[in-house]
């Protein structure tokens, strides 16, 4: 009966220790700084939007740059890991998007800036996709969250132009909120 429970208890330590390294691994991929950011933001569907773009180019800014480094080590997890963020980053504006959208408040603006990103996103990852100086070995190790990456950038560009024809349907019925007008309160 003792060696039973003994046994119980290093099971139990065991996976203990293997859930808080997985959640040790599941990194923020915003600064605190960005967090504040966004949190002093959180009613102004504008400036949130705005920065989630900003959060996202800057993402693929440090992608570039650190494959542009011939010091890089380790240059195929780096990448990996610079496209999660991105991806992350990315999946949280659409969340944003979608948020706002349904309080029907008018994100026609922060649109327009999200579609012109989208754009340039497909483009860098792309080239991304393409690298010449890339070796299949090394393309091999991203790949599968690179194309990920494409397809939800891909996917979100269309879901962004026409959420900007339904908002722009919705306007001319006057059914969206102004940027500035105050929030519903939830009782």
């Amino acid at each position: 009966m003792m060696l039973g429970i003994r046994r119980l208890a290093c099971v139990g330590a065991v996976l203990v220790l293997a859930i808080s390294g997985l959640a040790q691994r599941q990194r923020d991929p915003l600064t605190q700084q960005e967090i504040d950011q966004l949190r002093d933001s959180a009613q102004d569907p504008d400036t949130r939007l705005k920065l989630y773009v900003v959060f996202a180019r800057a993402r693929l800014d440090t992608l570039e740059k650190m494959r542009a480094d011939p010091k890089t080590k380790d240059r195929a997890q780096k990448t990996h890991d610079d496209l999660e963020d991105f991806t992350a980053v990315y999946d949280e504006l659409n969340e944003n998007v979608d948020t706002f959208i349904d309080r029907e408040n008018d994100v026609r603006k922060p649109l327009k800036a999200i579609i012109e990103a989208d754009t340039e996103f497909q483009a860098k990852l792309r080239a991304l996709k393409s690298d010449a100086q890339t070796t299949p070995e090394e393309l091999k190790e991203y790949d599968f969250v690179l194309t990920t990456a494409i397809e939800t950038v891909d996917s979100s560009a269309e879901d962004h132009r026409k959420d900007m024809a339904d908002q722009e349907e919705a306007a001319k019925k006057k059914k969206l909120k102004k940027p500035d007008a105050p929030q519903p309160t939830k009782s």
